[in-house]
Formats: structure tokens, sequence, C-alpha cells
């Protein structure tokens, strides 16, 4: 077994007094910055509003707190297995970018309560965690110490307050401790390969970033070396291999072996990319993309997460078959997370529009139509089913996590960058930033998106400025028209439109994008149709059609594949409502005349009533003749 250089006898010197500098975040420790950044303030009105505040009022107000912080206090200090200790930090930063959103008295209240009651169960080493002392560094132990890291850190970084950086600090140097007392080997720890335990990789370096110590760099650059050992993930050097067929599959699902666990491995990868920002190393940038690419090519389906039983499979050939625990809340939480990442470093639209797609379905298909729970795994044909409880916490891992998805992107609608702004994503609101000359921009974006293409944003500003602004035009917006002050701009599809002029208060952006009804096919011997309108996949479901559901039926579409929507009026509840022609199955010598058959968006599906089945793949008729 390897061990650790001479530099862990340094890591062990432990933190207790930092000069005030130390404690500020300071960009000169990244050698790249991102190309994003995010919004100042945002408020959103309509369909997003009111997702964002049911959540915000019947989950993460909701939570009983000092439940979440009971299992790290002495006398429950007993775990040998379980994963008590990751629902604090997950509710917790969840809970910060919810602030971010609302600054509500109430949430700030919640968290200055929350950090108080985790730091007060900090033992004199710096553990904060369930584990009993014989068991510390395996299974979960290590990933709950990193949730902890995490969620105090956001706390600084949303406060200053020194506490909560001291905190995550002596964590660290009791993780390094027990690491140096055992045989100093990380990867070893716990399960799948390692992932779960060197995904702290991201909270060190963000101790880098904010302290400058170089302790903490010099253990991010050891972790990533363990990576590349016989008994790491190998993240790097397998970045080009399918992620389902990195290596054998083990005899037991969960074992230590398992190296396609997605969620950890995407946990990795956002941890890389802080790497990346702090040493500037190439190598680590391309590892994540090709591995995103990969993701995206061979297990991302329709409604943009995936994975079964929380593994990569090669699930994106075969979406349209049943399968077993599909979409894991928590796997699609951490794919649109790294794709955030990867949008706020690069500013590149393939981004943003497979981010849209997750967030816009995937994501909140798995929450409750008023927010109070996340589904521990959403299928594409099937019932909306809660998840079990899990380790006697009164939740499972999806519902702490789901939050943390849905709040990650309210700030990202529309960013700064060095040249103006860009317009990544669009909801009926209000959006506050800074010029590249430091003024106060507020943009109003009027829009019933996604329901309507149509959007318009007016600006307001206090002198004129000459920037740039930059507008997404999605991949699937085949024919879009966009002005600015009535003045017709030519666009092209899967890229940002860039706006270069003298912009003053008045000045009025509108576009219409192409919400027409896209069908797509998947499947190779056995075909299967859906439909898709703008970025939201729509299904059948039992509400509408009864037990009909299981008829076969042909969609009319015309020679490119568009199909004729009609909007069904409704109530919000319902979801959003379609009517689209089919052909259904017959045995008569020639097909029968078209029937109008009602459809709803996908977060919608199943979502009211868990008696309710729906379907996003319909199969085709199969046609021997044609083969």
């Amino acid at each position: 077994m390897r061990q650790l250089k001479p530099l862990i006898a340094i890591m062990l010197i432990s933190l207790c007094v930092f000069c005030n500098d130390s404690f500020a975040q300071n960009n000169n420790r990244q050698k790249v910055n991102d190309v994003l950044y995010p919004s100042i303030e945002v408020h959103f009105t309509g369909y997003l509003a009111d997702k964002l505040s049911g959540s915000i009022n019947n989950r993460i107000l909701a939570q009983d707190v000092n439940r979440l912080i009971e299992p790290f206090k002495p006398e429950h200090r007993t775990e040998t297995h379980l994963w008590q200790n990751e629902f604090w930090g997950k509710w917790f930063t969840s809970a910060v970018l919810a602030y971010k959103y609302r600054l509500d008295a109430r949430l700030k209240a919640v968290l200055d309560h929350a950090v108080t009651g985790l730091l007060a169960t900090q033992t004199p080493d710096g553990y904060i965690g369930n584990y009993a002392q014989a068991h510390r560094l395996e299974e979960w132990d290590i990933w709950g110490r990193k949730y902890c890291m995490l969620g105090l850190l956001a706390y600084y970084d949303l406060t200053k307050d020194k506490k909560s950086l001291t905190g995550a600090s002596r964590i660290f140097d009791n993780l390094i401790d027990d690491l140096h007392k055992k045989d100093g080997i990380i990867v070893t720890k716990g399960n799948y390969r390692g992932m779960a335990a060197s995904s702290v990789l991201e909270p060190v370096c963000q101790l880098y970033t904010r302290t400058g110590d170089k302790k903490f760099l010099d253990f991010a650059l050891e972790i990533v070396r363990q990576w590349e050992t016989p008994e790491g993930p190998n993240l790097i050097s397998k970045a080009n291999v399918n992620v389902a067929d990195r290596f054998p599959k083990p005899k037991n699902w969960y074992s230590p072996e398992q190296g396609q666990k997605a969620y950890e491995m995407m946990s990795c990868h956002e941890g890389l990319l802080e790497l990346y920002r702090i040493t500037g190393n190439e190598t680590y940038k391309k590892a994540v993309e090709d591995c995103w690419a990969n993701i995206k090519k061979t297990e991302i389906d329709i409604v943009g997460s995936g994975a079964s039983t929380e593994m990569w499979f090669g699930g994106k050939a075969i979406e349209n078959t049943p399968i077993n625990h599909f979409q894991e809340t928590c796997v699609t939480v951490t794919w649109l997370k790294l794709t955030e990442q990867l949008l706020r470093l690069t500013g590149e639209a393939k981004y943003a529009d497979e981010a849209e797609k997750t967030y816009y379905n995937a994501l909140l298909g798995s929450m409750s139509h008023n927010g109070a729970s996340w589904a521990k795994y959403t299928p594409l044909n099937g019932q909306r089913l809660p998840g079990s409880e899990q380790c006697g916490m009164g939740l499972n891992c999806c519902e702490a996590s789901g939050p943390r998805g849905l709040f990650a992107t309210p700030m990202h609608f529309v960013m700064e960058r060095l040249e103006g702004l860009q317009i990544n994503y669009f909801a009926d609101g209000t959006y506050k930033l800074n010029t590249p000359k430091g003024q106060v921009i507020n943009l109003a974006e009027h829009t019933s998106y996604p329901k309507s293409g149509v959007v318009e944003i007016t600006v307001d500003l206090q002198k004129p400025e000459d920037m740039a602004i930059d507008v997404r035009i999605p991949a699937w917006s085949k024919t879009t028209k966009l002005t600015v002050n009535n003045v017709a701009i030519e666009v092209q599809p899967g890229q940002y439109t860039q706006l270069k002029r003298n912009w003053k208060t008045g000045d009025k952006i509108s576009f219409t994008l192409d919400m027409r009804g896209r069908v797509v096919e998947t499947g190779t011997n056995i075909r299967s149709a859906t439909i898709v309108r703008g970025p939201i996949v729509l299904a059948r479901d039992t509400r509408f059609e009864g037990a009909n559901i299981i008829a076969v039926l042909k969609p009319v579409a015309d020679k490119n594949g568009y199909i004729n929507l009609t909007e069904v009026p409704n109530q919000a509840s319902d979801g959003m409502l379609y009517k689209a022609n089919f052909i259904p199955e017959s045995y008569t010598e020639s097909a029968k005349g078209p029937v109008a058959i009602t459809l709803c968006d996908y977060a919608s599906a199943g979502n009211n009533n868990e008696n309710s089945f729906f379907e996003v793949w319909w199969p085709q008729l199969l046609q021997p003749a044609a083969h």
C-alpha cells in the first residue's frame, strides 16, 4: 500500500488561529476564473416561483433541524455503516441556496441555529460525525464529513463567520490525522473504489481558496494522485472509457470495488473542477469534459437523468424499456450541478441546453406538486412513488438533496461576464446584475415560458453603456425570431447570439422560440416514440386516458417530425396539457382516422395521484416488412 508523502506531517499542524486576511476568499489563489458569475438578485414570478416557494415553505423550513443534528451528539456516535451524517449538509446547503434566492428572515434564523448546533458537537480532536471511534474512515464516514464541511463553508461564504471556517478546517485536520494513523490511503476507505470518500476533494479545494493554506492544496493533489493508483477509480486515465464499462461488474452491486457509482463519480468531478481553477492543469478540465460528454452520450435519457440502482449501465440505448430503480434524484441533482459548473466555467451553450432539459423534466418531475417531498426514483414509464425512509432520519437522501438542484440554478438564469451579460434560461421575473463598468443593471423578463416561447426583456440602468448581452438560442429552436428595439437579428440554434451595442434604459430584447411539438423515436428492433415541446417532454397519463394508455398509437407528424399540439385549458395543478392526433392500432385493411389524445408535461405526469400511471415512451408497432 502506498503511503502519503512527507507533506502529511505538515498537514497535522492543528488549525487554531488565522490572521484576518487568511479568511478572505482570494481569486489570486485561482489560476483560472469562471467565465460567468451569478446574478446579484433574482425574483421569479409565475411557474417557477410557485415551485421554489413550495420547496422553501413545505420542505426546507418544514425540516426538524434538531433531528439532523442528533446523530452527531456523543451518545449517538456508535454508527458502523449508515449515512445519517450526510443529511445535515445536504439540507443545509439547500437552505443556503434558498436563502440567496429569497432573503427570508426565517431561513436565516434556521441557518444560524443549524450551524451553532452542529459546531457544538465537534470533539476536541476536530471530529464531527456519527461513527464509533473504532469505525472511523469506514463506509460513509468521510462522505458525511464532506457534507459537514460543505455546509460550514457555505455558511462562511454567506456570513463570513470565522467559527464556521475554523470548524470546517478542524474537520479536515482530524481527517488527515485519522488517515495518517491508518495507512494514509483515502481511495481504500468506504465504497465504490474510494469515490465516496475522495469526493471530499471539493471542500478541501474550497478550504484552500478561502484560507490560502498550502496543506489543503497538497492534500487535494494527493487525492488525485491516489485516483490513478490500482486501488483508485482512475477518473482521469479512464475519462474516455464509457462510464458503465470502466471496471468489471462486481459480484455485490454496492461493493467497494464498484467503479460505476454515478452520484459519487460526478461528485469527484465537481471537486476536480475546483482543483482545475486553482492549478490551471488542463488535464483536470479535459477529464471532466470528456467524462461529461460520455455520460451525456451513453447514459442521459430524454428527460435529463439516468442510472439504474444508482449505477451507470449504458442506459440511454435502452431507456424505452422498464428499468429497475431508474433515475435516482441524487443522480439528477449531481448531473445538474456538474453541468452548471461547466456552464459557469466555459459559458458554452451545450451545457445550458442540457441543464435546462434536466431542470424542467427530471428534476421537477421528482418533486411533489407542493414541494413537500421528493421521489427517490423517477421512471419514464410507471408511477410516481415515494421513497422509503433511511437511517431512521424521517427522510431519505433524495429528499435532502432534491432542493440543492432546485436552488442551484435560479441565480444562473442571467449571469455576468467580462463583456457584459449572458442570458442562459428564460423565466418571468426580474434580474439584478452588475455591468462591466460596475453599474447596476436590472432586466425585467416577461414570459409564460415554458408554456409560451414568447419572451420580452426590458433593460433598466442609470447611464447608457457599451456592452454585450448574449442570448442563448436553444438547439431545439430551429426557427427563432429575435429583435432588439424591433430590429431583426440573425440567430443560430444551439449557440449564443451576441447583442453588442450601447444599452440604455428602455431598450427591449424580444424573441419567439420554436415551440412546435417534435416527435422523437428511440430503440432498435422495438421502436418507441415520444413528443417534446420546447424543453418539455410530454407524457401519456391515465388521468386523461384511463386504461387506454396501453393502446398502441402512432403520432401524426409531418415529414420533418413536427406534430400539431393544441393547448388544453386546465387547472395549474394538472400541469401543461396539450392534445395531439394519433393513428390507433387497428385490424382493418386501412388505418382508422386519427384520434385526439391529451398529453401532459413529464413533471406533472402521475404527480398528483399515486394511482395514476404514465408513459413517456410509447411502443410503436413492429413492421417486419421494414426489417
